[in-house]
């Protein structure tokens, strides 16, 4: 088992919370003194991982703006608890949501097993209405699939599940609820699930980091997800969390790093990284043979897909990693703004402004502008582009955040290092000096080498009617 000490000592402190905290009619007293311990995070920070106390060894992940269940040993059975419940989850400093996740949070916390673990997981239920949870990728007798009223009983609020089955493969995968799967899902219950192979040194990077793609319907100035949107979202999450609050992914130059991201959004994903090439090197259905990879800096993530990306860290500096849609690099506040480039509406802004004095007008020389101001907000709400460099406002939000290579970053370290601090002459700046005018050809001269183009016109008989 992982122990409490140790546990509590990997992860930030004040970070975790650990009790058997169940309500009164859940279980009783008896079955409660069988069950795991309930392991519960009230923050959004990531936390650093841990190894393993006992069973198999693993190179365990990290999970962006997450967390990794811990679990105990029980007659060869590797032990977890989740609890479904309504959590509030921090999308970035300013704006929390009243979600539906596990053990507290939303994604839920990251599962890691062994390939060859038996494996039970005990599921009570805090939700008001039913649930289940589908083990999404995962090969398992058809009883342990977690589809409600086709292979189980639905679990009813109060009562608690087992699921138990061996992770026959190793690779990475997800889980999340099918019950009410519109409505759940929209309200954030889905968390990452990792199965290492059983040979530690197998596909072994320096860092691995793994989330998942989210996303939510939420009126500015509301809490609660619109659990009906099927395509007109308004924020789009990395692990339930949008740019400036996604932690940064730090590495040290020269890491072997690999990045795990599974798309539980009802739309795909370009995933884009600056900087480097990396391979595809695992998708949903295992590993790829190191000679089948393919190159890439954008890969697309569909729905219910999975992609493990690798690449080497070889050049330092703050590199943008995002997802390539320019609208799923915005926060809410997004929809129904009209275009006013080009539009002068000065003397309209100023008889506006009389009514309503803090009415500011949208993008009349295009948008990136809305980055530098300090618009009032209703309560509960984010800028639509946001965050701050040392350069100046990055002008994003949403699904964006940097990956931080440094020369000098410990092994194993995964404190924010600052801002790259740039060798003197490899910053883009400003010219100052001349620009001559371009040459152009006019009607009475030719530019050298001109070709003439002859242009045949169709026959008339070959013309479409």
């Amino acid at each position: 088992m992982v122990s409490r000490r140790h546990f509590i000592k990997g992860a930030a402190k004040g970070a975790i919370g650990l009790g058997a905290a169940f309500a009164a009619t859940s279980v009783s007293k008896v079955a409660l003194a069988g069950l795991p311990e309930i392991a519960t995070v009230n923050t959004p920070n990531t936390q650093l991982p841990t190894l393993p106390e006992n069973g198999r060894p693993f190179n365990p992940v990290v999970t962006l703006n997450g967390w990794s269940l811990p679990w105990r040993i029980k007659n060869g059975w590797k032990e977890f608890h989740l609890v479904a419940e309504p959590v509030v989850r921090e999308f970035a400093p300013g704006m929390k949501a009243h979600l539906w996740g596990y053990n507290g949070q939303s994604p839920g916390p990251t599962i890691e097993v062994v390939e060859g673990d038996k494996v039970r997981i005990f599921v009570t239920n805090r939700l008001p209405e039913h649930t289940s949870i589908h083990w999404h990728g995962q090969p398992l007798p058809n009883g342990m699939d977690g589809v409600g009223g086709l292979t189980q009983p639905q679990i009813k609020p109060g009562k608690t599940f087992v699921y138990e089955f061996e992770a026959r493969r190793s690779g990475t995968f997800m889980y999340h609820p099918h019950a009410d799967e519109m409505v759940q899902m929209a309200m954030g219950m889905m968390g990452f699930w990792v199965t290492h192979p059983k040979d530690p040194e197998f596909m072994k990077v320096d860092r691995d980091f793994c989330f998942l793609l989210a996303s939510y319907d939420i009126d500015p100035g509301s809490y609660t997800p619109k659990v009906s949107t099927m395509l007109d979202f308004n924020l789009w999450a990395f692990n339930s969390r949008v740019f400036p609050g996604i932690d940064p992914l730090v590495c040290r130059q020269g890491d072997r790093v690999r990045i795990r991201v599974g798309n539980l959004t009802m739309t795909n994903h370009p995933i884009h990284l600056h900087g480097v090439d990396f391979v595809v090197a695992g998708t949903d259905g295992g590993w790829i043979k190191p000679e089948a990879r393919w190159p890439e800096v954008t890969t697309d993530i569909a729905v219910g897909q999975m992609r493990a990306l690798e690449f080497d860290a070889s050049l330092p500096g703050d590199w943008a990693f995002h997802c390539h849609k320019a609208h799923h690099t915005m926060n809410a506040m997004g929809h129904d703004v009209p275009t006013m480039i080009g539009v002068d509406t000065k003397g309209v802004n100023d008889k506006i402004r009389k009514l309503i004095p803090d009415y500011m007008p949208m993008g009349e020389d295009g948008m990136a502008s809305m980055g530098e101001m300090h618009m009032p907000l209703p309560k509960n709400t984010l800028p639509m582009m946001t965050g701050t460099g040392q350069f100046g406002p990055i002008e994003m939000g949403g699904m964006f955040t940097v990956v931080k290579v440094r020369e000098n970053q410990p092994p194993g370290n995964y404190q924010d290092p600052g801002w790259y601090q740039h060798p003197k002459g490899t910053v883009a700046y400003e010219w100052t000096g001349n620009i001559d005018e371009p040459h152009r050809a006019t009607t009475e001269t030719k530019m050298p080498n001109e070709i003439e183009l002859k242009v045949r016109k169709p026959n008339k008989h070959h013309c479409a009617t």
